[in-house]
């Protein structure tokens, strides 16, 4: 079988922007929930059989204690953010496994499955599915991969490689050194994505990186700059590496057989009629026969 991993607010972002304003039976924004909820019927229609969604229920989660300038719910559309729940609640009742994370990130919940899917020896190959770069951690070789289903792309362990320059087990040594503006740290002063995927492209590891550059085994533009950098802030990019570092313990489900799609619940039918979306619950009830 099949796992496929879902970044539920991603999801959400994406068709907040892309699809045209809808409002439910009350009047409320419901456009990007209906672009979600469509999406994954999609992806039941060409035969996905095991999937979980993840979503961040609260945007703030254990980071922003660990750095003040992590990113927060501040700017987001009020009709985006009142979609939130309202995707949560479609999606689990057109009976998809749906994982709120509060503590925890939807990255974190999505790296937590994978880990747990790809545990079991029946499931073939694990796809997450979002572009998100923090999520190129969790390659593995083939058999879990990263799939950005917008642009059509499917990134192994070779794929994160020729992407970053790294291996997936460097990427958040990488968004140390280079920071990771979405989520709010800036990274060293002067490192970007060529220099920091050379240097970690040799050493893997910011501990592995000499303090002194003439040592280095490779080539590196400002090398001297870099290093100084570096040595002056290991403690800030062991920081940065920490925040980028995905947790993968939460326990989301305790079988993957618990992600196989058996059919909308009685509510999807309420759900849809709701969303104005009779629609919904024809193409969910033909695939449930």
């Amino acid at each position: 079988m099949n796992v496929f991993l879902i970044d539920g607010t991603y999801e959400l972002f994406r068709h907040f922007y892309a699809m045209p304003s809808a409002a439910d039976v009350d009047g409320v924004e419901v456009g990007a929930v209906r672009g979600v909820v469509g999406s994954v019927l999609s992806m039941l229609e060409e035969d996905v059989t095991h999937l979980g969604v993840a979503t961040d229920h609260v945007v703030e989660s254990f980071r922003n204690q660990l750095w003040p300038g992590y990113k927060t719910g501040e700017g987001i559309d009020p009709t985006l953010s009142g979609q939130f729940h309202l995707v949560e609640d479609a999606l689990e009742a057109l009976g998809v496994c749906v994982w709120p994370m509060v503590e925890l990130e939807a990255d974190d919940g999505l790296a937590s499955a994978a880990r747990a899917a790809c545990g079991d020896a029946r499931v073939e190959q694990v796809f997450i599915c979002t572009p998100d770069k923090d999520l190129a951690q969790c390659v593995l070789d083939q058999r879990v991969v990263q799939f950005d289903r917008r642009a059509g792309v499917l990134r192994d362990a070779g794929g994160v490689l020729g992407k970053f320059g790294v291996p997936p087990a460097s990427i958040p040594d990488y968004l140390a050194l280079v920071g990771d503006a979405a989520d709010g740290f800036p990274g060293l002063r002067g490192w970007g994505a060529k220099s920091a995927a050379t240097v970690l492209g040799r050493y893997l590891r910011l501990e592995a990186i000499p303090d002194d550059p003439s040592t280095w085994d490779v080539t590196v533009r400002g090398a001297t700059r870099l290093a100084n950098e570096l040595a002056a802030h290991r403690d800030l990019a062991e920081q940065f590496r920490d925040l980028a570092t995905l947790r993968t313990t939460a326990e989301l489900f305790e079988s993957v057989d618990d992600l196989r799609w058996a059919g909308p619940r009685p509510a999807f039918f309420d759900v849809c009629a709701r969303l104005n979306t009779p629609g919904f619950f024809d193409r969910a009830s033909r695939l449930a026969r």
